[in-house]
């Protein structure tokens, strides 16, 4: 399966619509949402195509290819609107014997590991993308579609038989590594 991994989207509409469009570009076959989809948050500033309402509309027209987690930003308001649970802190996916550990970021990441077993984490939050090895794990974070820092770009990440590859909003490959 090949998976799209996006985190923080932070309500808007436009940057979603680029990674939508990827999604069905390069035929994906499931969306993995870490965290932070409507809210832009308080420390943020008003994303440009703030949308919430056509958010939700686009993914919950998706429903059945989503699987989406809690971000610092995401309540329950949220989920009375998203016809997919938004609500766990993590989800551990297990493709091809590889077991991934998605989580947003905020509660779980490579400075404060869970005790289970996993072959990567992946999550967002700090809006600073990062594709490296920590002991025998890969460590994965997203970025921001929508807040990047560090004078990234705007990024998200697909995973595919073992290999994570980190994309530009505008599609553009940027890293990639094996677990």
């Amino acid at each position: 399966m090949k998976y799209l991994l996006v985190s923080d989207i932070h309500g808007c509409l436009p940057a979603l619509e680029k990674v939508l469009d990827f999604y069905d570009r390069t035929r994906c076959d499931m969306l993995c949402i870490l965290g932070d989809i409507l809210n832009y948050g308080p420390r943020n500033s008003l994303p440009e195509g703030l949308d919430p309402k056509a958010i939700v509309e686009r993914l919950n027209s998706r429903v059945g290819d989503i699987v989406a987690i809690r971000g610092n930003c995401d309540s329950e308001v949220d989920q009375m609107l998203l016809n997919f649970p938004i609500l766990s802190d993590y989800i551990l996916l297990i493709d091809s014997g590889k077991r991934l550990f998605l989580t947003h970021g905020h509660v779980y990441n490579k400075d404060k590991m869970p005790n289970i077993n996993f072959d990567a984490i992946v999550y967002g939050h700090t809006h600073l993308w990062e594709l490296t090895r920590q002991d025998d794990t890969m460590v994965c974070n997203l970025g921001s579609i929508t807040f990047p820092k560090g004078g990234n770009p705007p990024t998200f990440m697909t995973y595919e038989e073992g290999m994570f590859r980190v994309y530009k909003l505008d599609g553009d490959l940027m890293a990639e590594a094996t677990v």
